[in-house]
């Protein structure tokens, strides 16, 4: 409800004379719009700790409860200045890299198609064709998951990830790194270290996959940084990707203009992101 009180307002912003209507399933919600900068006039006094229990799964309701009893607070840090940044990084930053990424898929898939094949093997087997795949159906299929994890890890978006400072000075191997330093991790020698990917050089979601067929836990898959610092929208970009990938080869079978073959996968550029390549591809409904 929370979710989709905040779409729905985004995409359209109230005024004046609408004077906060809303559709009745997110009636309960616009309290809430200040966080969004929107219109409020007085509305989030009603803002109480019985509202936003009825939401405890959302991580934006945890940021509004700790608002609410640290309104006292004279250096509060869950301030709304804090959580319109929260919101944005999660819906601008996330929509980029997620963007790049299902960009990269696709074109991996077009690549491999004996791996495509494999996953739309799954799809048929355990959704079908005849409903939309759900975040439920997820834990049922393991090849799926490992081939977004492996999308992720074979083109790792943002090789060195974003600066982070040492909050104390860091004695690292011979070297003393002041408190305060900026500093960026190497995400791709963790991401292709042979030691716990048996083909780091290749595409191959099988590595990633147990002797029991499912997915492998490992504290070297660090697409979205490390430490306490790690993209809030983590969860939210691997949901996003399983959602529209898992749609897309259930409708559609995909068609390069070229052979597989000849299909180059090197970004065209690596700054603080990896650039795709240009390619066109068909949608050939199933």
């Amino acid at each position: 409800m929370l979710k989709n009180c905040i779409i729905d307002h985004r995409q359209s912003p109230l005024t004046d004379t609408q004077d906060l209507r809303a559709p009745p399933s997110v009636q309960p919600c616009v309290p809430y719009v200040q966080c969004l900068g929107l219109p409020c006039r007085g509305h989030c006094r009603h803002l109480s700790p019985l509202r936003l229990c009825d939401h405890r799964q959302s991580p934006l309701t945890v940021i509004l409860t700790h608002h609410f009893y640290e309104k006292h607070n004279k250096k509060p840090e869950f301030t709304m200045a804090n959580l319109i940044m929260t919101i944005s990084d999660v819906f601008v930053a996330g929509t980029e890299t997620m963007t790049t990424t299902l960009i990269y898929g696709l074109l991996l898939l077009l690549k491999y198609p004996e791996i495509t094949a494999k996953a739309k093997e799954e799809i048929e087997r355990v959704i079908g064709r005849h409903r939309s795949p759900s975040m439920q159906d997820r834990s049922n299929m393991p090849y799926m998951d490992a081939l977004i994890h492996e999308i992720q890890r074979y083109m790792y978006i943002v090789p060195n990830g974003l600066p982070h400072a040492v909050t104390q000075n860091i004695k690292f191997s011979e070297y003393l790194i002041p408190n305060g330093t900026n500093i960026f991790t190497s995400l791709t020698s963790v991401l292709y270290d042979a030691k716990e990917f048996p083909n780091p050089e290749g595409f191959d979601p099988d590595q990633l996959l147990d002797e029991s067929g499912n997915i492998k836990k490992s504290t070297y898959f660090m697409v979205s940084s490390a430490g306490k610092r790690v993209c809030v929208g983590e969860g939210l970009s691997r949901m996003q990707l399983y959602i529209f990938l898992t749609t897309i080869l259930q409708q559609f079978t995909l068609k390069p203009l070229v052979d597989s073959k000849d299909i180059d996968t090197s970004p065209v550029l690596n700054g603080v992101e990896s650039v795709p390549p240009f390619y066109k591809l068909c949608f050939v409904p199933v």
